[in-house]
């Protein structure tokens, strides 16, 4: 099958919309994961190698941010890492539904790049900053720490329903409406690829600290609501 030929088929049989799903990931993400997986079906690769590809790209992104000194430049480089990595991580699936289907290991192999992603993307930040940040104070190395446990948390919690609900026969968020326009934008600070753009600041520390404690406050607000809105769900399914 050509590059256009599985293009065109992904645009035509996109799955549905998680609900609360944000606009970077919906409206940018998605549709730039769909040209990387015409791509990767159309030269042979398989979902798990996409997911490794991926990671390639995000976990060299994080490995900068704790082991090179801040600059602009390499802030830019960062960015493009991580924003492409997502867009892999976006394709793997796509890949996997044009081969008719995924498989349990793949899915197992996808989380689990996911997790570790979220957890060294945070634990990486801290290490730059404590590293070469001018920092007020050291308490500050905390801001990237507490992102680290509310990001895990807000992961976890999204598998975690998924499961119980299947379990019981309730159909997935993507399958019981989606997410809509107002919801995807208010999602924005929360979204992974938002967080991704914030490191174009990375050479201008001050600053980067300055949006990346308020991602963290709406991180926060989300993880805070998403809770009490969980713990209702799962008490009405029993």
């Amino acid at each position: 099958m050509t590059f256009t030929d599985s293009y065109q088929r992904l645009a035509a049989a996109q799955k549905g919309r998680g609900r609360g799903a944000p606009a970077y990931s919906i409206y940018v993400n998605r549709p730039a994961g769909r040209i990387f997986a015409a791509a990767a079906y159309s030269a042979g690769l398989t979902p798990n190698q996409v997911s490794l590809i991926s990671a390639a790209f995000t976990f060299t992104g994080i490995a900068l941010l704790a082991t090179v000194p801040p600059s602009l430049l390499l802030g830019v480089v960062v960015w493009l890492l991580l924003a492409v990595g997502y867009a892999w991580d976006s394709a793997d699936g796509q890949v996997a539904r044009l081969r008719g289907g995924g498989s349990l290991a793949g899915e197992w192999l996808d989380h689990i790049l996911d997790s570790a992603k979220l957890v060294s993307l945070h634990i990486a930040v801290a290490i730059g900053a404590y590293r070469f940040f001018d920092l007020p104070n050291a308490g500050w190395v905390l801001v990237p720490l507490a992102f680290a446990i509310v990001s895990t948390v807000t992961f976890f919690g999204m598998i975690l329903n998924d499961l119980l609900r299947g379990k019981r026969g309730v159909p997935q968020a993507a399958e019981a409406g989606g997410s809509s326009p107002l919801r995807a934008v208010l999602g924005l600070p929360t979204d992974y690829g938002v967080w991704c753009l914030a490191f174009l600041l990375w050479g201008a520390t001050t600053w980067f600290m300055v949006v990346y404690t308020l991602l963290l406050v709406a991180a926060v607000a989300y993880l805070g609501a998403a809770l009490f809105v969980w713990f209702r769900r799962m008490k009405a399914i029993g």
